[in-house]
């Protein structure tokens, strides 16, 4: 019969190897946990990787390529030096703009005129593939959120 000391040890043994567990497979495979920030509101919505008819680097078809950043919350919030990635080569960096609450911006890869709902990348080449990550990330370099697709129209 155990004691109670034996209780306690088995029951903290028990929990050691849960943690264990589902830290070592990240770590043995290789992989370092990105640098989070804490909860944000501020999300990656709907994606238009794939620009409506031909692919023709127009204008036009470049700005009908976007991904949307949606601040979820109720307050603002000033995305000054965030940024949005593909990859390192292709990066962009908002200017000082305020997300109202329960509101989205849409960054388009074209040629444009910065408002509160529109900004551009003012990219002469398609940024987004049919299948691609964003990345989003606030003034200090933490990762936001991060949003993958692949093949399909939107996700």
């Amino acid at each position: 019969m155990f004691n109670s000391a034996s209780r306690n040890a088995a029951v903290l043994l028990g929990a050691a190897v849960v943690t264990a567990s589902a830290v070592l497979p990240a770590a043995a495979a290789g992989h370092a946990p990105a640098h989070r920030a804490p909860h944000s509101p501020v999300v990656v919505g709907a994606v238009q990787y794939d620009s409506p008819g031909r692919d023709n680097r127009t204008n036009k078809s470049l700005n009908g390529e976007w991904v949307t950043i949606s601040n979820t919350g109720r307050t603002s919030v000033n995305l000054k030096n965030w940024t949005l990635a593909k990859d390192s080569r292709h990066v962009y960096r908002f200017k000082n703009l305020r997300l109202a609450g329960k509101s989205s911006v849409r960054v388009h890869t074209g040629v444009g005129r910065d408002t509160t709902r529109d900004v551009y990348q003012d990219s002469r080449h398609y940024v987004w593939d049919n299948k691609d990550t964003a990345t989003l990330r606030d003034s200090h370099k933490r990762v936001i959120d991060v949003k993958r697709w692949s093949g399909r129209r939107e996700s």
